[in-house]
Parts: structure tokens; sequence; C-alpha cells
């Protein structure tokens, strides 16, 4: 496409090869004036292209002004876009954080549960105590008279807990708490020779279960409600110098139940 500058060189340099022809053509002058318009570049037809090309580049500038400022727009439109992602990115990210400090805290309460539950678990455990046992697990007769002796309730019916010992006849409270224990003796009367057993706890004397008659079959009983802390014991000693009846009826024994923790 021609440019304006290279039609007015076009046309200046038309120009001054006719002034430069001028004196020539005076002093060489054999054919005609019409002769002399046809070597001298038309002006009019010059600005009439350069009219044209001038009314071209208008349009060409106007299309290239029009793609810039759709370009500007475009570009208003990708920067509006990245800042809306920039501040979606930024509002995920906290998002992110915000999640990522629950699942923390959850899985510190799931922790936390997990402990409560399992030491519920391990006091609900040691919560369940209770136990049965009568003087012998086999054969039958009188145990005494002698001195006060701890007595061994061997043939254990119940002992939930294992807080009872049969080799040592001794009760040993696994959590502190509430516990209740009863002792149900059984005996032949006897002139010079009581029923009669003792309950204590940590070497203390509780409660006593005692009965004498010279004759007959002989029953007594005896209990109490004991505030023990973790580890006291407490056993069942014969009176001394009486004596219990046992046999396959179990007719003497010692039970104890936890009634509630402390």
């Amino acid at each position: 496409m021609k440019t304006a500058g290279a039609v007015l060189l076009l046309l200046w340099s038309g120009q001054v090869v006719t002034a430069a022809e001028g004196p020539h053509l005076k002093t060489t002058n054999t054919g005609t004036d019409s002769s002399k318009l046809t070597c001298q570049p038309d002006i009019h037809t010059l600005l009439r292209e350069m009219s044209s090309l001038i009314t071209e580049q208008r349009v060409e500038l106007k299309y290239t002004k029009t793609q810039l400022e759709a370009m500007e727009t475009r570009l208003r439109a990708s920067e509006k876009t990245v800042e809306e992602q920039r501040v979606e990115l930024t509002h995920t990210k906290t998002q992110l954080e915000a999640m990522k400090t629950r699942l923390g805290t959850s899985e510190s309460l799931v922790h936390q549960l997990k402990t409560e539950s399992q030491d519920l678990r391990r006091e609900r455990e040691q919560s369940r105590v209770s136990f049965s046992a009568s003087l012998l697990a086999e054969g039958g007769g009188h145990t005494g008279p002698s001195g006060d002796k701890t007595l061994l309730f061997k043939h254990v019916i119940t002992n939930i807990g294992n807080a009872y010992d049969p080799n040592t006849g001794v009760f040993r409270a696994p959590i502190k708490g509430v516990y209740f224990f009863v002792v149900f003796i059984h005996g032949g009367g006897h002139a010079s020779t009581p029923t009669a057993v003792t309950l204590h706890r940590k070497g203390e004397l509780v409660v006593t279960a005692y009965i004498h008659q010279p004759g007959l079959s002989l029953q007594a009983s005896n209990g109490a409600s004991l505030l023990l802390e973790e580890g006291d014991v407490v056993y069942v000693k014969l009176w001394p110098g009486a004596w219990v009846f046992d046999d396959k009826n179990h007719h003497t024994s010692l039970s104890g139940h936890l009634l509630f923790p402390m």
C-alpha cells in the first residue's frame, strides 16, 4: 500500500523534473504544447490518489484503533478475571486453613473422647465388684475352736472383679467407694463353745456375729456398709474359743459388694 509520504515524494519529484526541463524545452522546442503537457505529471490525479490514500489510512487507523480498544477491553476483562481468581484463591486458602483448624479440633476431640471412653470403661470394669464364698470347698465339720485366726472362705461362688482372694481370705478394695459386707455363720450348740466371728477392716473390728447355747443348731449373721479407700482390706476372724460349721450345704458364708464408687 502506498503511503502519503511516498505520494508527496513522487509529486515533488515530478515538479523538480518539470522545473529542471523548463529552460531546455524553451531552447529546443520542436514539438507542440500538447507534448509538453504529457510530460508533466497530472497534479489533480496525484491529489486524488493522495486523498484516496489518506482516506484508506484513516479507515485503517480507525480499524486499528477499534482493535486496540477491543484489546484494551479484553485486557481489562482478563485483569478483572485474574483479580477475581486471586480473591477466590485467597478465599479458598482461608477456607482450607479453617478446615485444617476444624480437623485438628475434631481429631483432638476424638482423641479426648477415646480417652474418656477408655477411662469410663476402666471405671465401669473396676466398679463391677461382687463376691460370695462359703467356708469349705469340700468335706464338712466345725472349724475351731482356736485363736482369732483369719477364716479362709475357700468355696468361691462369685468373684466379679477378683477383689477377694480365697487363699488369704482377704478382700482388697480395687477403687474408693462404699461397700456392703455380710457374714452368715452356723454352728452346733455347746455349753462351753460359742458360734462367733468378727468382721475387720484394716485390723479394726467392725461388727460381730455371735450366738451361744448348750444344744441344737445355731445361726447368726451381721453386716455393715463401709467406706473404703483403694487398697483397703476386709476379712473375717474366728472369735477366740469359738467355732463355726460348714459342709456341702454352705451354711457359713461371706459376701461383699461395691454399692457405688466415690
